[in-house]
C-alpha cells in the first residue's frame, strides 16, 4: 500500500511538472507577446503625444500668425483711409486756392487794362487841341485859365499803382504755380504712396492665403493624430489589463520556475528512491 501511494505521487508529480511546462511554455509566448505589444504601444504613444503637441504648437503659432497678419492689413487700410481723406481735403484746399488765384488774376489784370487805358487816353487829350496860330497858342498861355485846361488825370500816380497792380498780379501768379506744383507733389506722394500699400496688403493677403492652407492641413494633421493616439492608447490599456490577468499564473510566483522544476524533480527522485527501498525490502 505504502509503495502504491509513492507510485501515485511520483506520477502526480510527473503530471504537474507536464502541465507546469506546458504552461510556462504558453506564459513565456503570452509573456513575449505581451511585452512586445506594451513596448510597441508605449512607444507609439510617446511618439504620437510628442507629434500631437508639436502639431498644436505649429497650429496656435500660425493662428497667432494669421491674427498678427490681420491686424497689419487693417492697420494698412487705415492708414490708406486717412490719407485719403487728407489728400481729398489738401485738394479741395489747393483746388479752391488755384481758382481763387486765377480769378484774382483776371480781375487784377482787367483794373490794369482799364486803368492803362484810361490814363493813356487821358494823356493824348491835350494834343487834340488845335491852335490856329503860334501867335494865337502864346495868346492862350498868357490867358490861360488852370480851371478850364483838360483834365489828363493824376498821370504822377499812376505808375505807382499800376506798379502796385502788377505787384499784386505776380503774386496771385506765384501763388497759382507754387499751390498747382504743390498739388502735383501731394499726389505724386499720395499715390506712390497708395500704390505701395496696396501692394504691401497684396503681400501680405498672399501670405493670409498660404498660413490658412498650412493650418487647415496642421489642424486637420493633429485631429487624425489624436485619434490615432487615442486608438493606440486603448490598445495599450488592453495590453497593460493582459498583462495583469497573466501575472498571477505566469509572474507572481514565489519561487522561480527552474527552482520549481528543480525541488520537484529532487521530490521525485526522493519517491523513487524510496520506492527502490521498499522494493528490495519486500524482495529480501
Amino acid at each position: 500500500k505504502v509503495r502504491s501511494m509513492i507510485k501515485d505521487l511520483i506520477v502526480k508529480l510527473v503530471e504537474q511538472a507536464n502541465e507546469e511546462a506546458d504552461q510556462k511554455a504558453y506564459c513565456d509566448s503570452e509573456l513575449s507577446v505581451n511585452k512586445l505589444t506594451r513596448d510597441n504601444k508605449a512607444a507609439d504613444v510617446e511618439e504620437l503625444t510628442a507629434t500631437a503637441t508639436k502639431l498644436d504648437a505649429e497650429a496656435a503659432e500660425l493662428a497667432s500668425q494669421l491674427t498678427t497678419l490681420a491686424e497689419a492689413i487693417k492697420a494698412v487700410r487705415s492708414e490708406q483711409a486717412a490719407a485719403t481723406n487728407l489728400r481729398e481735403e489738401e485738394k479741395a484746399t489747393n483746388t479752391k486756392t488755384i481758382s481763387d488765384a486765377q480769378t484774382a488774376q483776371v480781375a487784377v489784370q482787367r483794373a490794369v487794362k482799364v486803368l492803362k487805358d484810361y490814363y493813356a487816353k487821358a494823356a493824348e487829350a491835350p494834343a487834340f487841341v488845335q491852335m490856329k496860330s503860334k501867335d494865337e497858342f502864346d495868346a492862350s498861355l498868357d490867358t490861360q485859365d488852370d480851371s478850364k485846361a483838360p483834365y489828363t488825370g493824376m498821370q504822377a500816380s499812376s505808375t505807382g499803382v499800376l506798379g502796385l497792380l502788377e505787384v499784386v498780379l505776380s503774386d496771385f501768379a506765384r501763388l497759382e504755380a507754387e499751390t498747382t506744383q504743390a498739388e502735383d507733389m501731394a499726389q505724386q506722394s499720395y499715390s506712390k504712396f497708395m500704390q505701395e500699400t496696396k501692394e504691401d496688403i497684396a503681400v501680405k493677403e498672399v501670405e493670409v492665403d498660404h498660413k490658412s492652407e498650412s493650418q487647415r492641413k496642421v489642424t486637420a494633421a493633429a485631429a487624425d493624430t489624436k485619434k490615432e493616439l487615442a486608438l493606440t492608447q486603448e490598445e495599450l490599456s488592453t495590453a497593460l489589463a493582459y498583462f495583469d490577468k497573466l501575472k498571477p499564473s505566469c509572474v507572481d510566483h514565489k519561487l522561480s520556475y527552474e527552482d520549481r522544476v528543480r525541488l520537484r524533480q529532487e521530490e521525485i527522485e526522493s519517491l523513487q528512491e524510496a520506492q527502490r527501498i521498499l522494493e528490495q525490502q519486500d524482495f529480501a
